[in-house]
């Protein structure tokens, strides 16, 4: 078993998730907190756990599978943000900083990936 704390992904997953709560989710206006807030809410916290229940499972293909469901959560929240600044419910400028955050994120898995199927 591996420790997802050791992770730097897993790092830059958890506070990508700590950013989207602080500054996206606290800015969404009451009709939205339960409906697109609450997809984005759980499409953000799951990157981070799905790395640590992969973390904890005993070979690379498994480890592996559970990224794979990672990266899936990662498009999910990309696409949640873009969908919330077409809404106009945060600014532009937010939206790029968000989206950057989540394409680090979605390129260190890419790339743990690789390593861990070589």
């Amino acid at each position: 078993m591996r420790d997802y704390k050791k992770y730097e992904v897993w790092q830059k997953a958890h506070g990508l998730t700590l950013f989207v709560y602080g500054n996206v989710l606290s800015i969404l206006p009451p009709s939205e907190k339960y409906d697109i807030g609450s997809q984005l809410k759980r499409a953000t916290y799951s990157i981070a756990l799905n790395i640590a229940e992969g973390a904890g499972r005993n070979s690379d293909a498994d480890f592996a599978r559970f990224l794979d469901m990672t990266l899936g959560s990662c498009h999910e929240t990309e696409y949640a943000v873009l969908l919330i600044k077409d809404l106009n419910y945060i600014t532009e400028d937010l939206y790029r900083e968000t989206d950057k955050k989540v394409n680090e994120v979605k390129a260190m898995l890419i790339g743990l990936l690789k390593k861990i199927r070589q």
